[in-house]
């Protein structure tokens, strides 16, 4: 899946989640939080995977439930320590939901074979096509149906989000507006 479907997945089930259990749309901080988990196995596997050669794939070490058994308790007690719970959870449902999601579509006509990367390093993963950097991964993919149907969601999910209020927008400009300088 590509970072924008990853993104979309997670925000629309985690707005539910908020709507649910809170009887409001998702709160700034924690959207940002969901942002950075629903990347967060592509921002390790990927570099290290593809550019760097220090791991045997894409979708490895961040992307192995044995990474979420232990990323989930040492998050959780981070952010209780700081009190920031919330933020914890949303990491953690972006991640979780970025697992989920790169599960292939044709999981059901190839079989458990294409759910082997989730138990690496005690299991294979599986035979992808091998790619020299991130850059070359990324153009080498095509745009099928599946990407189509991906860009699909990320438009209702924007029109979802905006319709919340933006979470996290307003946060994050002006985090950039303090580092950026703009202007002169």
């Amino acid at each position: 899946m590509w970072p924008w479907g990853h993104l979309a997945v997670a925000y629309l089930l985690y707005t539910l989640y908020t709507r649910r259990r809170y009887g409001r749309p998702p709160r700034a901080l924690p959207v940002i939080a969901l942002a950075v988990g629903s990347q967060f196995p592509d921002l390790i596997d990927k570099p290290l995977g593809w550019s760097l050669g220090v791991l045997p794939g894409g979708r490895t070490l961040a992307h192995s439930v044995f990474f979420a058994a232990l990323l989930v308790p040492v998050g959780y007690a981070l952010a209780l320590r700081f009190d920031r719970a919330e933020l914890a959870v949303a990491f953690v449902f972006g991640h979780v939901c970025h697992l989920l999601t790169d599960i292939p579509p044709d999981v059901t006509t190839n079989g458990p074979a294409e759910l082997t990367f989730l138990f690496w390093p005690v299991l294979e993963q599986p035979e992808y096509e091998e790619v020299g950097s991130i850059l070359e991964g990324f153009l080498r993919y095509s745009m099928g149906s599946y990407e189509w149907g991906q860009l699909g969601l990320c438009v209702v999910v924007i029109a979802l989000w905006y319709r919340d209020g933006m979470p996290g927008f307003a946060y994050a400009r002006l985090t950039l507006a303090r580092y950026v300088p703009v202007g002169r």
